[in-house]
């Protein structure tokens, strides 16, 4: 639906530029013009603004552009930054459509990883608190500390995950980044071997 949306969308546009170029009602055809090209930039917008922001700023201002020329009679002008506007929000909803599967995919495997990672760091509490022998470096009022830092980084999660299912992938990766930090130095408190991956 959304490729024949964009291809209506295409087709006015030409179809403006068309009407231009033939000389006849030059001052409407370009307004239609700059409609469709604002028409396509609006449509790709949302999803731009999350995952494709410098690219959305670049096409804005290209839109900008094309009113500015309209406002001073420049027609040619106009029709020309319509254009680029259009060409824009056309590779704005490819870059945006991009960079949402590349963070979809980054969210999976930390989301994947998450769970194991915290399944690990409570089954350690559990055999120190139940007497296993503390690492070196840990002492029992930094076991203490080590639980709260654990139900702290469990709430940064839950926060992470409520975000990724609101749909909001790059803030949530930026939160699950901060947590991913405090669980490094977490598992490192506890004796646990971080793995790269």
């Amino acid at each position: 639906m959304f490729q024949r949306s964009a291809l209506f969308l295409a087709a006015l546009l030409w179809l403006a530029l068309i009407l231009a170029a033939c000389g006849g009602a030059q001052k409407e055809a370009t307004e239609a013009a700059l409609n469709a090209a604002q028409t396509a930039l609006d449509t790709a917008q949302g999803e731009a603004a999350k995952y494709a922001p410098d690219q959305l700023q670049a096409a804005q201002a290209a839109m900008q552009s094309a009113r500015e020329a309209l406002a001073k009679g420049d027609y040619d002008g106009a029709l020309s930054a319509a254009r680029d506007a259009a060409n824009k929000a056309r590779d704005l909803t490819a870059a945006a459509a991009a960079k949402k599967e590349e963070l979809t995919k980054t969210w999976m495997s930390l989301n994947q990883s998450a769970q194991k990672a915290m399944d690990e760091v409570k089954r350690r509490l559990d055999a120190y608190s139940h007497g296993a022998r503390l690492p070196a470096g840990l002492d029992k009022s930094q076991l203490n500390d080590a639980k709260t830092q654990y139900e702290q980084l469990k709430r940064q999660w839950s926060e992470a995950a409520a975000t990724a299912r609101e749909g909001n992938l790059p803030e949530a990766i930026a939160k699950a980044s901060i947590w991913k930090e405090g669980l490094a130095k977490l598992m490192d408190l506890l004796g646990i071997k971080v793995v790269e991956h």
